[in-house]
């Protein structure tokens, strides 16, 4: 059975000590969606909901979570970010959210990845729930994370 790194020798949560490795070039992507009625879609696509602009608000609040990654999970280290990049494809009943996050770090940063679909779809939701309560967030996961060695 693969060892749990957050966890020390008496099985306590401690963050893990990266001090040893070195910082390379680290990205991960992430994906989500959250899935609307026909109408909420369109009303975002035509820039037409109350509030403003739904998919850029969310797009700054995703990478604003990103940077405030370290803030939100216990042992999460704090990372330099390089990069936070959030693309939306509406389609015919969801909004598809996919975050990219770089770093130059010892650590991964695929939580800032994560940490940004996540909040960019609940900005979504926020922003449209006095005209669709029946939204709902769906398959946050990461796609895919790479290093770069030397």
């Amino acid at each position: 059975m693969p060892k749990l790194t957050h966890l020390n020798r008496k099985g306590e949560a401690a963050m893990v000590d990266v001090s040893a490795k070195p910082p390379v070039r680290r990205e991960a992507t992430a994906c989500g969606r959250i899935v609307l009625a026909p109408a909420t879609l369109d009303l975002i696509r035509k820039n037409q909901v109350a509030k403003g602009d739904v998919l850029s608000i969310a797009r700054i609040a995703g990478i604003q979570a990103a940077k405030q990654t370290q803030h939100l999970i216990p042992l999460c280290h704090q990372i330099p970010l390089a990069k936070v990049q959030i693309d939306f494809e509406l389609r015919g009943r969801d909004i598809a959210i996919t975050a990219t996050a770089v770093t130059v770090a010892p650590t991964g940063v695929e939580m800032e990845a994560l940490t940004a679909v996540s909040v960019a779809a609940l900005t979504i939701y926020d922003m449209c729930k006095a005209v669709d309560m029946k939204m709902r967030v769906e398959g946050v996961k990461l796609l895919r994370k790479q290093k770069s060695e030397g």
